[in-house]
């Protein structure tokens, strides 16, 4: 971040630390401390030694939903933790997240994929792809809105609201906005969102097609294994328009490499060329041999050593320790509760104060 940007953030949390002094009485119902989870070092487990690094960009970790009193009673309320995968297909469970911003200089697209990772309807994607949704409650677009879209070809199916969207990435990232292809390394980009209603007005379906997921640490052991990587890569529609069929594919391929931002443990895994490896595949599933998601693809490979259409993959265990610190709950714990008023607090709560840093950081 600039110097500039660094006050208008500490201006901003010095304004919420006002604001949920108001609502100090029902952090006495909360822990005290933020959850830690402990983990276990054992001898297969990957260290630092064993991986190659990435550089972190992460210098500081906001607090400001850790320190709030309503986010946090939001997410204890009625939380039970994430419902049972509900089919172990990657396919089935994938889903185009398909945004247009338009004002009278211009019609901006953009697409990527995500995948329901809860049965209820919560998605998992980037940050990269779900900041678009902070952007449709810009005044600076006459229109802006983002589609769920499913199926093959993939066709408008649903609307979503945002459930969480990482404020350390955000801040950090928000200078990549207007990029043709922004680049990074994958760290925290990730998001939830969930479904809040159809867009034929139907009922929505009673479950999702969700995948299970392992938040487990990887071990070194896990080179070479077999996996499947599932999404929407837009090639065609990126060269051709809009209006291009946007077809999904998964495909079998294999982890080449392990990558740490520091933290001891694997943070990313890379896997070989397929034929999802293109733009807009990002917030797509990998998913083991067991069909648990243990990563999600964030960023484009090395395509000259792992061949043409490489990845890489954030594992599961990085967003699951990294959504605890920001938070103070786990991945699990943030897959359960009122959905409906969950999203609106984070909507009230700090969705406005992330719009307004990517608005400082666009020049449009």
């Amino acid at each position: 971040m600039n110097p500039l940007q660094e006050i208008f953030v500490a201006i901003i949390a010095g304004y919420l630390a006002m604001t949920n002094f108001l609502a100090h009485q029902i952090i006495d119902l909360l822990p005290s401390e933020p959850i830690e989870e402990e983990v276990e070092v054992t001898e297969d487990t990957t260290l630092l030694s064993d991986l190659a690094e990435l550089p972190s960009r992460i210098k500081t970790i906001p607090d400001i939903l850790r320190t709030s009193a309503l986010y946090q009673q939001a997410t204890v309320i009625g939380s039970d933790g994430f419902t049972e995968a509900t089919t172990d297909e990657p396919i089935d469970a994938i889903v185009n997240v398909f945004c247009t911003l338009t004002n009278s200089e211009f019609k901006r697209t953009t697409t990527g994929t995500g995948f329901f990772i809860d049965a209820d309807g919560i998605i998992m994607t980037n940050a990269h792809v779900a900041q678009f949704l902070l952007l449709e409650k810009s005044d600076r677009y006459d229109d802006a809105e983002c589609l769920i879209r499913t199926g093959n070809p993939a066709t408008a199916q649903y609307t979503a609201e945002l459930l969480y969207l990482s404020p350390a990435w955000i801040q950090e990232n928000a200078t990549v906005l207007n990029d043709a292809v922004p680049l990074g390394t994958g760290e925290r980009d990730y998001a939830l969102l969930y479904v809040s209603e159809t867009t034929s007005g139907e009922p929505l379906p009673a479950q999702f097609p969700a995948l299970g997921y392992d938040s487990d640490l990887l071990k070194t052991s896990v080179k070479d294994d077999l996996v499947v990587a599932a999404g929407y890569p837009a090639s065609d529609l990126l060269r051709s328009g809009p209006n291009t069929a946007l077809l999904p594919k998964q495909a079998e391929t294999s982890i080449s490499e392990l990558y740490t931002f520091g933290s001891n443990y694997a943070d990313v895994f890379a896997i070989r060329g397929s034929a999802v490896g293109a733009q807009g595949a990002s917030g797509g599933p990998v998913v083991n041999g067991n069909g648990d998601v243990i990563g999600m693809i964030a960023t484009r490979g090395d395509d000259a050593v792992d061949g043409t259409g490489s990845l890489r993959a954030i594992t599961l265990s990085h967003i699951d320790r990294t959504i605890t610190e920001e938070t103070g709950f786990s991945l699990a714990e943030n897959l359960g509760g009122n959905l409906a008023y969950r999203s609106e607090v984070f909507a009230t709560t700090l969705a406005p104060f992330l719009l307004t840093i990517l608005e400082f950081e666009d020049p449009r």
